[in-house]
């Protein structure tokens, strides 16, 4: 076994421990509004500019993976960097500190328990907004900078950013990353993004594991139906309905919501008004959209509901996330060492440049950007962030602040 092939398969490169884990992305769940788009930016700053555990064309390589997996992109991101620092409880410890605090959120908004400002109007969530754009601007510039350094890898993330406004799907993006890995082939010979030890991503999955979970992710897509069917219980009833809605997701965020719907509104499970309210509470928590499973699992007219109802629907629409990563990676990182990869893997870094360039404007920046004072507060968190070094949560609490008193 090759020196870097022993070291994705032990997790040596990067070592950590999962409280140290917990403890970052804890505060990442606590203050990561903005969507999905948004994440990467909080993601890239926390662990490729602050604590640099992995380096920038790596990351621009395990977003685009992402994209092309079913569920939660940035969800699966966080699920990766944590495997990558320690292990499979690293893994779990990302996604539990990072899915907690919504989840607790809506949970107790489903029982009436907080009054959230879910409208959209409420300053604090014009505020919060507004600093999402500035977070998810100094992403795309500071990502620009390392993976389109030349007029080529440039061309390509322009061509990407305006391909992915005028096919603005989940599939449109699948598109924009299959062009630019094109693109790249045809147009970056002599050109390798070259990754050492430091920007690399140590995956510590073993073949075994990897297949392993590949081949559960396929039978409890297949089983968990025919045993649902088969002995009409509440809680496998649940848990099927939500792992197929995350496991055959594409896009992520807003894309799982019909999916959710039709397995709960349409059998009169969940009220239509209950839906929509939960809906509406989802938007002004931070943290993965996802977790809008919990509030379902806990509104549920039949049994399993409550905390219990909760629980199974949360992990059970994460749970097809977590095993295609633990999957995927494993081959992802041999495919990207090959000298053919890494030409089409610099179009692709490239591309996700563009399509982060193209998600900076819609949705973030026509969502953020709503009148003079948000454009100010973004203005004033961009400076705080690239200027000044102010970490990505402070500058989100404050502008979370100044919308409250100022908009």
């Amino acid at each position: 076994m090759a020196a870097s092939e022993h070291a994705a398969a032990t997790g040596q490169v990067h070592p950590g421990s999962p409280l140290e884990v917990f403890r970052v992305f804890l505060l990442l769940g606590l203050t990561s509004f903005g969507g999905p788009v948004a994440h990467i930016g909080y993601f890239r700053e926390a662990f490729v500019s602050r604590r640099q555990w992995i380096g920038d064309r790596a990351y621009a390589d395990l977003v685009a993976l992402c994209q092309f997996l079913p569920g939660p992109a940035s969800s699966q991101v966080g699920m990766a960097i944590g495997l990558q620092r320690a292990g499979y409880l690293g893994l779990l410890a990302a996604w539990t500190a990072f899915t907690l605090p919504s989840a607790i959120l809506l949970v107790a908004f489903a029982y009436g328990a907080a009054a959230l400002g879910a409208d959209g109007g409420s300053g604090w969530i014009d505020g919060l907004k507004a600093a999402a754009v500035a977070v998810v601007a100094h992403a795309v510039l500071g990502m620009a900078r390392s993976l389109t350094p030349d007029r080529e890898r440039a061309a390509i993330a322009v061509a990407g950013m305006v391909l992915a406004l005028l096919i603005p799907t989940a599939w449109g993006q699948v598109l924009v990353i299959a062009i630019g890995a094109v693109l790249g082939l045809a147009s970056l010979r002599g050109i390798a993004p070259g990754t050492g030890d430091f920007g690399g991503l140590a995956v510590p999955v073993s073949r075994t594991a990897a297949l392993g979970a590949l081949a559960l992710f396929a039978a409890l897509l297949l089983v968990l139906p025919i045993l649902a069917a088969g002995t009409g219980n509440g809680a496998v009833t649940l848990f099927d309905g939500f792992y197929r809605a995350g496991a055959l997701v594409f896009g992520g965020g807003h894309v799982v919501l019909p999916l959710l719907q039709a397995e709960v509104v349409d059998p009169g499970l969940v009220s239509r008004e209950a839906f929509l309210a939960g809906y509406g509470a989802a938007q002004a928590v931070p943290g993965p959209l996802f977790s809008f499973a919990a509030y379902l699992g806990a509104v549920m007219n039949a049994p399993p509901t409550g905390i219990a109802g909760a629980a199974i629907a949360l992990v059970a629409i994460f749970l097809p996330s977590a095993l295609l990563i633990v999957g995927a990676l494993r081959f992802w990182e041999g495919l990207r060492s090959a000298p053919l990869s890494q030409r089409a893997l610099a179009g692709v870094n490239a591309a996700v440049v563009g399509l982060l360039a193209a998600a900076l404007y819609d949705p973030v920046f026509t969502e953020g950007i709503t009148s003079p004072g948000t454009m100010a507060i973004a203005a004033v968190a961009f400076v705080l962030l690239a200027a000044w070094r102010v970490p990505a949560w402070a500058v989100v609490v404050a502008a979370g602040l100044a919308g409250f008193v100022a908009l």
